[in-house]
C-alpha cells in the first residue's frame, strides 16, 4: 500500500510538474494579431507566436514571468502567477518607428546575409553531405481551433430594428463548434523514408492513413507544401515559387532587419527579419542565423494575400559534421482576403469568399486551417547508400495502407490525441456507411468519360458525336478495367453514322510486361474516318470532353483501314514512350487525286514505323500500388514524333517522313490567373498525300454572312481560319493566352476574361501533286487576335477573334469570327 501511495505521489508530482501557456499576441490600437512575436521566460526559454499571433508551450516548471516583444513595439512583461487558461497580450506601437540600424551607412542585417550567402553551399546538407538516411512522420488535418468559435445560436429577425419577428434562427456556428470540440474534419498521416545520395532525394512512403479510406487518395500524399530545402535558388511555398531570402541576389529584392538574438542547441543564433521591397504581397519571415558559422539554424516563411501561409523549418546542429540538419517542418494555411472562394489540394478544401460588408462578423467556419507537421528520426550521415528507382520522388509500398497499430505505435513521434483518434472513427463510418470511397471511384471514372460496370469501362467518347460528313454518330465501346486483369487489357468500339451510313468499328488488346515501367505491347485493327491534314501525337493522354466542337463543321475526311502493333511505355525517366508498326489502306472521302511518280493516286496504302515521346523534365512522379502518377506537374513540356515509311514492307505506296515537335507552358497564380504558351511545329518530306499533311487547326465555316459562321470555339484553333484555306508540309504556330479571374458582373454572371494570339507560318513542297482542291499556303504568315469570354453564365461564354497581317481578307466582315464557348465546371 506504501508504495502503491509513493506511486501515486510520484505520477501527480509529474502531473504538476508541466506548466502549459497559451496565448494571444494582438495590436493594443487595432486589435490584430501580431505574428511571429517573439515570447521569453526569465529561465531562457524562447519561442515565436504562430501566423495567427497565438502561442501554446509546455515548461515542466512554472516561470515567473513571460516577455513578449515585436518589430516596432514596446515590449511587455506580464507575471504568470495568475492562473489563467488563456492569455491575450496587447502590445502598443513605438512613438518612433523602428529604423534599420546603421554603422558607418551598412546595414548589419546585410552584413550577415551577406555572409550566409557567401556560406551556403558549405552549409547547405545536400551539398556538404554526401549521403543521407532518415525516416519521419508527418501529420495533416483540416480543422480549427475550439476556443476561437463563440457557437452561439443566433436569431435572426426579419427587422433587425424592430426585432418584432423572427426569420429563422441560425444554429450553425453552434453544431461546427460541437463539431470541432470533439473531431478534425480531415486527418491523414504519413510515416516516409527519405534518401539522399548526390544529387537525388527520394521519398519512399512506408505507411499511410487518411480518415474515411481504406485506400488513400495518392494524388494528395505528393502535394508540395513547401521547399525541402530552404538553400534552394527558388523557395516553394504552395505550390509557387519565390526568390530565397538567402538567394545569390537577395539583396535586390529583400530587406533585412536584426531582431533579437537566442540560443538554439546551445549556439547562438541571431534573428532577422526580412520582407519583399516591392511587394506588401511577397515572401516575408524570420531567419535564425547561427552567429559562428553563418547557417540558418531556423525559418519561417510567409504570405500574406488571399490565403495566409506559413512554412516553418527547423534544425539540429550535428557537432561531427559541422552542419545544421532538418528535422521538423510546419505548413499552414488560413484563410486571407479574397472576393472569391480559393480552392486548394485540387479542389478539395475550400476556403469560402470574403463578405462584402467588412463589418459582418466571422462565422465558424471562417476559423477552418489546414496544418501539416513532419518530424524526421532515425537520421544516418553519410552511410553506404543506392538508391532503387530514383526516376521516381516519390515510391509508396503496397502494404503502406495496410500497415497495423504496431506500425503505427512505433513510428508515431507523438500519440493522437483524443480529437485525432474520433476523427478517424467518425469518418471511417460516415464515408463507409455512404459508401462514399466508392462514389468517389466511380466520379473519378466519369470525370475521366467512363462509366464502369463491373470489369469493363464504358468510353462515353464513343456514345453521339456530331460532324458534317458522317452528321449524328452513335456508337458504344471502352475497355477493361483491373477488375478483369491489371495484366492484360481489351479494347474497342462500334459506330454507325446517320449521314454517310456506314459502320465504323476498332478492336485491339494488349498485354502489361513491365509494372513500374508501365510497358505495354499491344495490336489492333480500326476501320474509321479521321479529318484530313489533322496532327495527332500518339502519347497525348486521352481527354474526355463533353463534346468536340471542331468535328461539327468538318466535311472533309478519310477512311483508313490500319493494322497497328504498338509498344508504349515509361521506362525512360519522365517520359512517355510509344514505338508503333502499321499498315493503313486510305481511301480519301472528298475529291481529291494525289499525282506522283508519272501515276494519278486516287486510294494508296501506307506502311510506317513511328516512335513518340513527352518528356517532362521538371515534373516530379510518384509510383503507387496502381501505377504511375504525374503529381507534380511542371511546365515547360516537350513532345516529340518521328514518323517514317517502310517503302518495301506490305507494298507500301511512297516514301516519306514526319517530324513533329510540340513545347507548353503554363504557369498558374494563386489569384486564380493563368498564362500559357504553345509552340508547335511539323515537317513532311519526300512523297506524302494531302491527306497527311498540315492544316494547322482551322475552325472557321465558308459562310457570307458573320453571323451564319457563328459556331462553337476550340480549344488551340484558329477561329477566323476557314476550313480547308491553308495546307502546309512545313509550319510552325504559336499561341499565347492570359487568363484573368473571374468577375462578378451580376450574381450569376461571372465571366473569365482571356486574352488570345496565334499566328502561324508554314510553306508546301510540290503543290502541283495535289489535284481536286484549292488552297493557299501560309508562307505570308497567318495572324489572329481575340477576347475570350468564357463561363458567363452556367459554363457558356462568348468569344470574338479578328484576323489581320498578309493574309487578312478584303472585306473587314470576313476577318471577325464570334464563337460560343462552353466550359463544364465538375467541381473538382
Amino acid at each position: 500500500m506504501k508504495r502503491l501511495f509513493q506511486l501515486f505521489l510520484f505520477f501527480t508530482l509529474s502531473l504538476q510538474a508541466q506548466f502549459q501557456v497559451n496565448g494571444i499576441i494582438k495590436d493594443s490600437e487595432t486589435k490584430k494579431a501580431l505574428p511571429f512575436a517573439t515570447i521569453k521566460t526569465e529561465s531562457g526559454f524562447s519561442t515565436i507566436a504562430d501566423v495567427d499571433g497565438k502561442f501554446n508551450f509546455l515548461l515542466i516548471s512554472q516561470p515567473e514571468t513571460l516577455t513578449v516583444s515585436y518589430i516596432g513595439y514596446e515590449s511587455k512583461t506580464i507575471s504568470l502567477f495568475e492562473i489563467k487558461t488563456f492569455f491575450t497580450l496587447y502590445l502598443s506601437p513605438k512613438i518612433d518607428a523602428l529604423k534599420e540600424v546603421s554603422i558607418s551607412n551598412v546595414n548589419p542585417a546585410n552584413a550577415i546575409i551577406t555572409k550566409v550567402i557567401r556560406e551556403k553551399q558549405n552549409n547547405n546538407p545536400q551539398k556538404k553531405l554526401n549521403s543521407f538516411q532518415f525516416k519521419s512522420y508527418n501529420k495533416l488535418l483540416v480543422t480549427a481551433n475550439p476556443d476561437s468559435i463563440f457557437g452561439k445560436i443566433d436569431t435572426v429577425f426579419v427587422n433587425a430594428v424592430s426585432k418584432d419577428k423572427i426569420a429563422k434562427i441560425d444554429s450553425s456556428d453552434y453544431k461546427f463548434k460541437k463539431i470541432i470540440d470533439k473531431q478534425h474534419l480531415f486527418l491523414t498521416e504519413k510515416v516516409s523514408q527519405f534518401q539522399f545520395e548526390k544529387p537525388i532525394l527520394k521519398e519512399t512512403i512506408l505507411g499511410t492513413k487518411m480518415a474515411g479510406f481504406k485506400e488513400p487518395i495518392y494524388e494528395l500524399l505528393g502535394f508540395n507544401l513547401q521547399s525541402f530545402s530552404i538553400y534552394d535558388a527558388k523557395y516553394e511555398l504552395f505550390e509557387t515559387k519565390y526568390k530565397s531570402p538567402i538567394s545569390d541576389a537577395a539583396l535586390e529584392e529583400y530587406r533585412y532587419k536584426i531582431l533579437d538574438t537566442t540560443s538554439i542547441d546551445n549556439r547562438t543564433v541571431i534573428v532577422l527579419y526580412f520582407k519583399n521591397k516591392i511587394s506588401n504581397k511577397g515572401l516575408e519571415g524570420l531567419l535564425y542565423v547561427d552567429n559562428e558559422n553563418h547557417a540558418v539554424a531556423k525559418a519561417v516563411m510567409r504570405i500574406r494575400g488571399v490565403l495566409d501561409i506559413t512554412g516553418i523549418h527547423e534544425f539540429s546542429y550535428l557537432p561531427q559534421e559541422k552542419v545544421w540538419f532538418p528535422i521538423r517542418k510546419n505548413f499552414k494555411i488560413v484563410k486571407g482576403k479574397s472576393k472569391e472562394p480559393t480552392k486548394i489540394l485540387g479542389g478539395r478544401i475550400e476556403f469560402a469568399a470574403e463578405d462584402d460588408d467588412t463589418n459582418s462578423k466571422k462565422t465558424a467556419s471562417d476559423f477552418t486551417y489546414l496544418s501539416s507537421e513532419m518530424h524526421a528520426f532515425d537520421l544516418v550521415v553519410n552511410n553506404k547508400l543506392k538508391i532503387r528507382k530514383s526516376s521516381v520522388t516519390i515510391e509508396i509500398k503496397d502494404n503502406a495502407h495496410k500497415r497495423d497499430d504496431a506500425f503505427w505505435s512505433q513510428n508515431r513521434t507523438d500519440s493522437l490525441d483524443s480529437r485525432s483518434e474520433r476523427t478517424y472513427v467518425v469518418l471511417d463510418s460516415i464515408i463507409t456507411k455512404g459508401n462514399i470511397e466508392k462514389k468517389i471511384k466511380f466520379g473519378r471514372k466519369v470525370i475521366n468519360g467512363y462509366v464502369p460496370f463491373g470489369p469493363f469501362d464504358f468510353d462515353l467518347r464513343y456514345l453521339l458525336s456530331y460532324n458534317n460528313f458522317e452528321g449524328f454518330r452513335f456508337g458504344i465501346g471502352g475497355i477493361t478495367n483491373d477488375t478483369f486483369s491489371k495484366k492484360l487489357r481489351v479494347e474497342g468500339y462500334i459506330a454507325y453514322g446517320l449521314k454517310d451510313e456506314t459502320i465504323k468499328y476498332n478492336l485491339g488488346t494488349a498485354v502489361r510486361i513491365g509494372n513500374f515501367s508501365n510497358t505495354w505491347i499491344g495490336g489492333s485493327y480500326t476501320d474509321d474516318v479521321r479529318e484530313i491534314a489533322s496532327t495527332n501525337f500518339a502519347t497525348d493522354k486521352r481527354v474526355f470532353k463533353i463534346y468536340d466542337p471542331r468535328p461539327i463543321n468538318i466535311s472533309t475526311f478519310y477512311n483508313h483501314k490500319t493494322w497497328r502493333g504498338y509498344i508504349e511505355t515509361k521506362i525512360i525517366p519522365k517520359t512517355e514512350t510509344i514505338w508503333q508498326l502499321s499498315y493503313s489502306q486510305i481511301s480519301p472521302l472528298f475529291n481529291y487525286t494525289f499525282a506522283y511518280d508519272s501515276h494519278l493516286y486516287r486510294e494508296f496504302t501506307m506502311s510506317t514505323a513511328m516512335f513518340s515521346i513527352q518528356w517532362n523534365p521538371f515534373s516530379d512522379y510518384m509510383q503507387t500500388p496502381n501505377g504511375k502518377i504525374e503529381y507534380e506537374k511542371r511546365f515547360p513540356k516537350f513532345t516529340f514524333q518521328f514518323t517514317k515509311s517502310l517503302p518495301n514492307f506490305f507494298a507500301n505506296d511512297f516514301d516519306f517522313g514526319k517530324i513533329d515537335a510540340r513545347i507548353e507552358y503554363e504557369k498558374k497564380y494563386l489569384n486564380g490567373q493563368k498564362s500559357a504558351f504553345l509552340l508547335q511545329a511539323g515537317y513532311a518530306f519526300g512523297a506524302l498525300p494531302l491527306t497527311h499533311l498540315y492544316n494547322t487547326s482551322p475552325n472557321n465555316l465558308t459562310k457570307d454572312k458573320l453571323l451564319q459562321r457563328i459556331t462553337i470555339a476550340g480549344k488551340n484553333s484558329f477561329e477566323t481560319m476557314y476550313f480547308n484555306e491553308f495546307f502546309s508540309s512545313e509550319f510552325v504556330m504559336l499561341q499565347f493566352k492570359h487568363g484573368f479571374k473571374r468577375v462578378e458582373l451580376f450574381k450569376k454572371v461571372k465571366p473569365s476574361l482571356v486574352l488570345v494570339s496565334r499566328m502561324a507560318w508554314g510553306n508546301l513542297e510540290h503543290p502541283e501533286r495535289h489535284i481536286g482542291i484549292q488552297y493557299k499556303t501560309l508562307d505570308q504568315g497567318f495572324f489572329e487576335s481575340g477576347i475570350e469570354l468564357n463561363q458567363i453564365y452556367k459554363g457558356f461564354g462568348l468569344t470574338g477573334f479578328y484576323r489581320y497581317g498578309p493574309n487578312q481578307l478584303p472585306r473587314f466582315e470576313d476577318n471577325l469570327a464570334v464563337k460560343l464557348s462552353f466550359v463544364f465546371d465538375f467541381g473538382f
